[in-house]
């Protein structure tokens, strides 16, 4: 049997969120064959940066319009296709819904729904994608302590 041909592939994608009734939200894409609950992501287009890469899967995956609002970690897998073994980056953004629906994303997945944190984290197929949000989760809840009221002291100024 003749070796494998050593291949690189790039994806890029993003950790959408918001917040509903003081919960953060992500939403996850869904296929029923093979079963994965999974990060909107996809290949760029020629002459596509990574950022518009990760706008554009994540609109057509999702039907929601977003906007970026920081870089992610990448992460990195291998996967055989074919006679092909790829080296596969995956590069992700955190992203804000701005507009848009999930009832309009593309044919490629099955479902598309919003899911608290805590069971967005309990559901996703891959532990790889699972790291990517809990970092979105960290980085959320730091911007949200930064911009929270700061409580005035109630103790009595000593003379």
């Amino acid at each position: 049997m003749a070796a494998l041909r050593n291949a690189r592939a790039t994806s890029a994608g993003g950790v959408v969120h918001r917040s509903a009734a003081g919960h953060t939200e992500i939403v996850l894409v869904h296929r029923r064959h093979p079963r994965l609950w999974a990060l909107p992501k996809g290949t760029p287009d020629a002459g596509e940066s990574l950022e518009e890469t990760a706008l554009r899967e994540t609109r057509e995956e999702t039907g929601l319009e977003v906007e970026l609002e920081a870089p992610l970690r990448s992460i990195t897998y291998f996967f055989v296709r074919g006679r092909t073994r790829f080296h596969k980056a995956v590069h992700f953004f955190l992203m804000r819904p701005v507009g848009g629906d999930v009832a309009q994303h593309d044919h490629e997945f099955d479902e598309v729904r919003w899911f608290q944190l805590e069971e967005a984290l309990e559901i996703m197929t891959h532990a790889t994608e699972r790291s990517v949000v809990e970092e979105a989760a960290s980085v959320i809840a730091r911007r949200a302590s930064a911009t929270a009221p700061r409580r005035a002291s109630t103790g009595e100024a000593s003379s």
